[in-house]
């Protein structure tokens, strides 16, 4: 098994860096992955980044290649945020350790998550070292598009982009990788959009499929403005308590470390620095958590948009088959839907669906955006 059997659909995208690695001349030194989201971005760059350091070019069993699968390869750095964006600390960090010699590879990588989050400070922070960089150092930035990381960046990259893999790609990975049955595998890579790590979070998770099936029940539940309210108020406090699942425990190991470096007891006096510190933990938990809640609904709003989408084909003729819908596990809902809404109702609540989730991007309040959204669901009888 190499390195690059984890690009699911992307064949052309792994000819072309197996080429790269294969080059005497050496890569180029910025690299600008894009995608849509569950693609495989920082897969790719992650892939790429072992080839370069692996002897055999990414044979994925040598010491090296086990490293860089395990996280743990010193040469290569993974530059990621658990909060709504990457700060200039976290860029200058990345900086000063692409100024290194490589340890024991013969790069140094600097793979940067979400490229598109860094901000306007952070950016300027790696445009000097993507203008000069070191001989041994390799930039590896991953955004959705290439649109999205300002130009005088994007401009100084070589950009590699990837596609949205095909459901039967996935469904073949699900079952040779995770020993996902057949038919389940293939049910949820289509419920999946093309986002491999979600295919394999339901594949996995009884209760991630049953979670989708009832969001998919909204708007059939929803007969008046109060269920419209109801439903929203579900749905952001189930996303609020779900990130606050996953960031509690987080939270608490960040803490305890926190005060262990600073020498911190539960009583006694707190050295001169520590509030300061303290405070700055505190807002990136806040910000981690936040983030983590806003991608849960916006989970929420993806399984709708596909339901929506399934009810429109249905409308237009689009639709033969169950098969031919992206939820045809609940192809009965879908059809019962597409006899209640007209398809202008139908299109109109996708662009609903679509304004939410804008709204969101941009900062807006959770509950008003969902409540807004529900609420075009009630029946016009109503």
């Amino acid at each position: 098994m190499t390195v690059w059997d984890e690009l699911v659909g992307q064949e052309p995208v792994v000819e072309t860096l197996r080429g790269v690695v294969a080059d005497p001349a050496g890569p180029t030194h910025a690299w600008l992955f894009t995608g849509p989201p569950g693609s495989g971005r920082s897969n790719a760059a992650l892939a790429f980044a072992a080839a370069l350091q692996c002897a055999e070019e990414g044979c994925g069993d040598c010491e090296s290649c086990v490293m860089a699968a395990a996280g743990s390869h010193p040469d290569i750095q993974v530059v990621r945020t658990g909060g709504l964006s990457i700060g200039v600390d976290a860029a200058r960090d990345a900086v000063r350790r692409a100024a290194l010699h490589p340890s024991v590879g013969r790069w140094q990588v600097l793979v940067v998550e979400d490229a598109d989050r860094l901000t306007d400070q952070a950016a300027n922070a790696l445009l000097k070292s993507l203008e000069e960089p070191s001989p041994h150092t390799l930039w590896m930035l991953c955004a959705p598009a290439v649109e999205d990381v300002i130009v005088t960046i994007r401009s100084r990259c070589r950009s590699v982009v990837l596609r949205t893999p095909s459901a039967s790609a996935i469904a073949e990975l699900l079952v040779r990788r995770d020993g996902v049955e057949p038919q389940l595998a293939a049910a949820t890579a289509a419920a999946s959009q093309g986002h491999i790590g979600r295919a394999r979070g339901l594949a996995r998770d009884p209760e991630a499929r049953r979670r989708r099936v009832a969001i998919l029940q909204i708007p059939a539940r929803i007969g008046h403005l109060g269920d419209a309210l109801a439903a929203a108020r579900q749905v952001d406090e189930e996303a609020a308590s779900r990130a606050a699942a996953r960031c509690d425990v987080a939270d608490e190991r960040e803490l305890d470390a926190l005060k262990s470096s600073w020498g911190v007891e539960d009583r006694g006096r707190r050295p001169a620095g520590y509030a300061g510190a303290l405070s700055s933990l505190k807002k990136e938990q806040t910000a981690r958590r936040k983030r983590m809640a806003r991608d849960a609904v916006d989970g929420v709003l993806l399984d709708l948009l596909s339901f929506c989408r399934d009810v429109v084909a249905v409308q237009l003729g689009a639709a033969h088959a169950p098969a031919d819908l992206v939820n045809a596990d609940v192809a009965e809902q879908i059809t019962g839907q597409a006899r209640l809404w007209t398809t202008e109702e139908t299109l109109a609540a996708i662009d609903a669906i679509v304004r939410c989730r804008d709204g969101l991007e941009a900062n807006a309040s959770p509950l008003l955006a969902l409540e807004r959204l529900m609420a075009r669901f009630v029946p016009a009888s109503a």
